[in-house]
């Protein structure tokens, strides 16, 4: 069926309650109707995201039937519109007689054109002939007429053009090892100058993909993994050039159920996404389908390692649970295997609760049950939700007889919350200690990730608790003197009211959680008020200087 004779068809993946949080994305694979692979993602003027996939055909023979390439985009990252066809070998006026082969592509767009670029061969010996063919359209999918091809690149695959923010264009591809990039002229069709082996790199296979954050280049790629299955990981390098050197920094995203991978990372909406493939629909490692998931940066610019899902379970016994409060480790999220929890094998060690599930599950010396034998990559999913946006301590109960290295974290909605928090040797496997760590957190419905380290632990129980507003004091108040303000949470005027505290020079300074100081306002009165109208949501130091004493007060900006 040609393009122009397919509608586009809205389908919805996931119907979402109102106010869930964490299920803002849809379940994995997030395109089912077909077999897509090599997702190329971006974000164009129109506000949508686009992803330009290459396509599976069934019945799969290794990747020689590969064609069709198909246009998918979105405005919520749950619901999916496929554009249909935009285009197959067949018009391809220099391609392969045979068909086939078309392999992992990209986009872009400039000066009201859109550009695709794809890797084709024009012989029937395809591995050495490859080229990058180019088509174009006014339509970021839909109406694209083969222009020909870029001339003076060897044979190689997986184009990736990335524009800069003065507009220049930079190329790169490769494969088998080589990955190559250089400047494209403004025309987007003609090499600008000679392209360059990237330096840098660390087991390079292919796959090149170049974005850019907070002034930093990052490429990333699909290596060999050749000192482990040889299922490929995602890697990436930084750089303070686009065309490096670049400096490896490790892997994102571990090995998935397919032995290729192929990814891309894009900006939307204020939230990074990291796209990839598997063959969860298939079982094929050459009918892959493309999948999503929220990628997130440390503070220093590297990447968290990306945690697959396949979607979330739903509550266990049907209610979120409330926080603050407790959450016995065994009760997580209904769902199953890689959606409510990951456990390294299909057994329940413990026997104990919940035995149409593998988890490992015993009683516990504290009393009811605990989760044992855990640690590797194992993690377990929990429905919660935050009665009030504010900061509280993530309290964990735990007990290990390793003498090293345990470890466990939380996230919350996909982000780290918590960093790797050390689990203790408590010389005996149900002799239990408690660890903590703060999080500030907003109200409302969340997925509350438990993630295992390295070494071997029980888990008991979460226990969440609102941490009390804090003061801190430059010189001691006496006597009678104190610092109150409510509301607290705030939304658009704050009370503040002092008692004893008023000397010759008083100031009220508001600072972020950077440190950074937003607002400063002077008084004289024991009560006034202070307008937040328009700041951004969170957590806020509040700091009141007087010639008698200084005092903190953490305040929740909604």
């Amino acid at each position: 069926m040609k393009a122009s004779l397919i509608q586009a068809i809205v389908f919805g993946v996931l119907l979402l309650p109102a106010g869930m949080h964490a299920q803002d994305m849809p379940g994995n694979p997030f395109i089912k109707q077909m077999f897509t692979a090599d997702p190329s993602a971006h974000v164009w003027s129109d506000g949508r995201l686009y992803v330009y996939p290459s396509r599976d055909i069934a019945p799969p023979r290794g990747a020689d039937l590969m064609d069709q390439y198909h246009v998918f985009s979105t405005d919520n990252m749950v619901d999916w519109v496929d554009h249909g066809e935009i285009l197959r070998a067949s018009q391809v006026p220099w391609g392969r007689p045979e068909g086939g082969f078309m392999w992992a592509p990209d986009c872009a767009y400039k000066n009201g054109t859109y550009y695709l670029y794809f890797p084709h061969p024009s012989g029937t010996e395809w591995n050495t002939t490859w080229k990058i063919g180019i088509a174009t359209s006014s339509q970021p999918a839909s109406g694209f007429t083969v222009q020909g091809y870029i001339e003076g690149l060897q044979s190689h695959i997986d184009p990736c053009v990335f524009i800069d923010d003065d507009g220049q264009v930079y190329f790169y591809y490769g494969g088998g090892g080589v990955c190559q990039g250089g400047k494209l002229k403004s025309n987007m069709t003609e090499l600008d100058g000679t392209m360059q082996p990237m330096q840098g790199l660390e087991d390079f296979h292919e796959a090149t993909w170049v974005h850019k954050r907070n002034g930093v280049y990052y490429l990333s790629y699909a290596d060999n993994n050749d000192d482990g299955t040889r299922h490929n990981r995602m890697r990436y390098a930084t750089s303070s050039s686009p065309l490096g050197p670049w400096t490896y920094r490790g892997v994102y995203i571990d090995p998935t159920d397919s032995y290729t991978n192929h990814g891309s990372i894009v900006e939307y909406k204020g939230q990074w996404y990291a796209f990839y493939h598997n063959s969860a629909l298939s079982g094929n490692d050459w009918l892959r389908s493309i999948c999503v998931d929220k990628l997130f940066y440390y503070a220093d610019g590297t990447i968290q390692k990306v945690i697959q899902t396949k979607g979330h379970g739903t509550p266990y016994q049907g209610t979120p649970w409330p926080i603050p409060g407790k959450i016995e480790a065994e009760d997580f999220d209904d769902g199953g295997p890689a959606v409510a929890y990951s456990d390294s094998d299909t057994l329940n060690n413990g026997g104990q609760y919940r035995l149409d599930e593998f988890v490992d599950i015993e009683h516990c010396g504290e009393g009811g049950y605990n989760v044992g034998w855990l640690g590797g990559s194992e993690w377990l999913e929990y429905t919660v939700n935050v009665a009030e946006a504010g900061t509280y301590a993530v309290e964990l109960r735990v007990a290990s007889q390793n003498a090293t290295g345990s470890s466990i974290r939380v996230e919350f909605d996909g982000e780290d919350k918590t960093g790797k928090i050390t689990v203790p040797n408590t010389s005996n496997w149900q002799q239990y200690a408690t660890v903590s760590k703060d999080v500030v957190l907003t109200a409302g419905q969340h997925m509350m990730r438990v993630l295992m380290g390295d070494g071997a632990f029980n888990f008991n129980y979460t226990n969440i608790k609102r941490k009390e507003t804090s003061v801190v004091m430059g010189t001691s108040p006496g006597e009678g003197e104190s610092l109150t303000v409510y509301p607290n949470p705030v939304k658009g005027t704050l009370t503040v009211e002092c008692h004893g505290m008023l000397g010759r020079k008083n100031v009220l300074k508001l600072y972020d959680l950077t440190g950074k100081l937003v607002k400063e306002q002077g008084f004289t009165t024991p009560r006034m008020e202070l307008n937040i109208e328009g700041y951004k949501p969170g957590v806020y130091q509040l700091k009141m200087q007087s010639d008698t004493g200084d005092i903190s007060r953490k305040i929740v900006i909604q």
